[in-house]
């Protein structure tokens, strides 16, 4: 679940740079050349990053706005066990700011990939009630309203959202006709027009570095 968490956080991080985010599961994407080679630069940067089991101050300071999200949320990665049945009580023992990290990670690469149903769907929506804390954490509070109201839609109208949902890619597909869920996600995406989620918790991990490092 987390392998495919980071794959899908990098390629909302580049949607987001070439200001396609959110519109992936609507439309398709056309790219120039220029636009080509430079998501090819990314994917290899993506693919030799380092990962870093045990995160210093030093690495916090040295490491660009532009990457820092992506470090931590690594170095979060790398403290969960194999067994991934117990990623929800290894995530709710860390700090606050830790979880927040890694909750708002996942609720931002699913919903920039399939939208608040798709959330809710696979298994980061098990976090789904203490998002909007962590969003108010972080200082994303317009984005933690938002949250909170799809959640109490999607408790709501589960029988509705979910009728469709019998485990084949058919049943997932179709559950997104009339889903009461869909007018959050356009709410998402304009909003991340107006605020970047991504620089709100850069600049939290920034103002509270301590509660991310391990030595």
């Amino acid at each position: 679940m987390t392998r495919r968490l980071i794959i899908m956080g990098l390629i909302a991080t580049i949607l987001n740079l070439f200001g396609c985010s959110g519109q992936t599961k609507k439309n398709d994407i056309g790219l120039s050349k220029e636009m080509e080679e430079q998501l090819a630069q990314s994917v290899e940067a993506f693919k030799n990053r380092p990962i870093h089991k045990e995160l210093t101050e030093q690495i916090i300071d040295t490491t660009p706005d532009d990457n820092l999200l992506q470090v931590v949320f690594d170095n979060l990665s790398e403290k969960q066990p194999t067994n991934y049945e117990k990623e929800y009580e290894t995530v709710m023992s860390w700090n606050k700011s830790r979880q927040a990290i890694y909750m708002i990670w996942a609720l931002e690469a699913e919903v920039n990939n399939g939208g608040y149903n798709q959330f809710y769907f696979n298994s980061s929506g098990q976090f789904y009630k203490h998002l909007p804390d962590a969003l108010r954490l972080v200082g994303a509070t317009k984005f933690a309203d938002l949250t909170k109201r799809a959640n109490e839609t999607f408790e709501k109208e589960n029988p509705k959202i979910t009728q469709h949902q019998d485990g084949t890619l058919e049943g997932f597909s179709k559950s997104y006709d009339d889903n009461p869920l869909n007018k959050y996600d356009d709410e998402f995406y304009d909003l991340y027009k107006m605020e970047n989620l991504q620089q709100i918790q850069v600049a939290y991990i920034r103002k509270n570095k301590k509660e991310f490092i391990d030595k």
